[in-house]
């Protein structure tokens, strides 16, 4: 989840629940409070954050892109896998 807005653009990615960090090319716009893909997201692939399963993909979403209603649908009426 994105804790400012992000450019597009080489960016460190640091996870909030560990001090892992990681250089991810971002490819689109990411507004405050929204998630970037982490890593390329088949069609149907759960959307994890924080460790919970949050929602699944409409689409293939590729890594450094925005993750957003307009590709999943919310996990939150469906049992977790």
């Amino acid at each position: 989840m994105a804790v400012r807005d992000v450019r597009p653009g080489s960016a460190v990615v640091v996870h909030m629940d560990s001090d892992r960090e990681l250089r991810l090319e971002v490819l689109e716009e990411v507004p405050l409070g929204h998630k970037v893909a982490l890593r390329d997201l088949a069609l149907g692939e759960d959307v994890v954050e924080y460790g919970v399963r949050v929602a699944v993909t409409r689409q293939a979403i590729g890594q450094g892109r925005l993750v957003h209603v307009h590709n999943v649908r919310s996990a939150r009426w469906q049992q977790s896998a």
